[in-house]
């Protein structure tokens, strides 16, 4: 396969560490230019990527030739970023969140099947290491029948500054959240959700309960202020618990470490046995290897549909159903109800 001509929209943060240094170690892609006005970031990217070109928008890039692009800007530009570069011809990932509500998302997902373009939220979590297990474990039937998900997202961060563009965990953490329960559990019925928010608008901690249309309940908890951080997962079913503790997956301190798929091969995404999780049933328990993560198997997969030979990743479909759920926790959090969904 011809490797997809990739263009990344933004060098910060996500861009630097979650996009381009997997878009690079894939044969699939080839990733041609970053979009970035920032100085000090394109500095940064000669040193890290001097394969790639700076420029200074989307229609730069698309002038460069790129047949895709990865767009890692904060929130509240997404989808605007999204709808020009579909406009632009151009096939979209798009980091989370998605959007900022549900609408928003529908509009882009409509946009990009109008214009027969391929497009898909970067759910990077999906591939977790820790999250893939529990998957394997409830399609293997090891823990019966499924009846709660716990889940947290728990940093601790007393000081994270302003409240960035768009909110804060709600969306942040809980565009992972929320559609790691849904690929497990399915559809939701009801959504009840609590929240900090600071004075100056940053929601730093959320709660959010969902009911699944088989009565399963996911417990979701995000925090940018837990000192004591709780267990990652712990998913209990008719035969028995999964619980595995932190830290999270450890793709990402590796991108940050400066590893990739490419420097550390098989290796990739191993996680070592003192982080195993465990299956207990009462006082009897087994351990259980992690399988691997897999960030590494997102974009080889998007290219593909680029190139006509799969299925995105994710499905836009999924961003709006996520979001669904995001918007009535907010509804939730703020008026203290719980809301059906239909």
């Amino acid at each position: 396969m011809e490797p997809v001509r990739f263009g990344l929209v933004g060098y910060g943060f996500g861009g630097r560490y979650f996009h381009a240094p997997l878009l690079a170690a894939a044969a699939e892609c080839d990733l041609v230019a970053v979009a970035t006005s920032s100085t000090e970031r394109r500095e940064l990217l000669s040193r890290e990527h001097p394969g790639a070109t700076a420029v200074g928008s989307l229609a730069e890039l698309a002038a460069a030739g790129v047949e895709a692009v990865a767009i890692s800007t904060p929130a509240d530009t997404h989808t605007a970023l999204t709808d020009e570069a579909l406009d632009l011809g151009l096939a979209v990932v798009c980091d989370k969140p998605f959007a900022l509500d549900a609408p928003s998302a529908r509009s882009s997902a409509e946009r990009a099947h109008r214009l027969g373009l391929p497009l898909a939220p970067y759910q990077n979590r999906r591939w977790d290491s820790d999250f893939r297990t529990v998957q394997a474990l409830a399609e293997a039937g090891t823990l019966g029948r499924i009846t709660r998900f716990e889940s947290r997202f728990e940093r601790f961060t007393p000081d994270p500054g302003p409240a960035p563009s768009g909110g804060g965990t709600l969306l942040d953490f809980g565009s992972h959240l929320v559609d790691q329960a849904l690929v497990l559990l399915g559809p939701v019925t009801s959504v009840y959700a609590e929240w900090r928010v600071r004075p100056n608008g940053l929601d730093d901690d959320v709660f959010i309960a969902l009911t699944h249309t088989d009565g399963a309940r996911s417990h979701l908890a995000g925090s940018w202020s837990e000192g004591a951080p709780g267990n990652r997962f712990r998913v209990t079913g008719t035969a028995g618990s999964y619980v595995v503790g932190g830290p999270m997956d450890g793709q990402e301190d590796a991108l940050i470490a400066g590893e990739t798929p490419a420097t550390l091969g098989p290796d990739w995404g191993a996680e070592p046995e003192e982080r195993w999780g465990r299956v207990r049933r009462g006082d009897h328990e087994d351990r259980v290897p992690t399988l691997p993560g897999a960030w590494d198997t997102f974009y080889p997969a998007f290219a593909a549909a680029v190139r006509g030979l799969g299925l995105v990743p994710v499905e836009p479909r999924d961003a709006v159903a996520s979001l669904t759920v995001l918007d009535a926790a907010r509804r939730s959090a703020t008026e203290g109800v719980v809301v059906r969904l239909e």
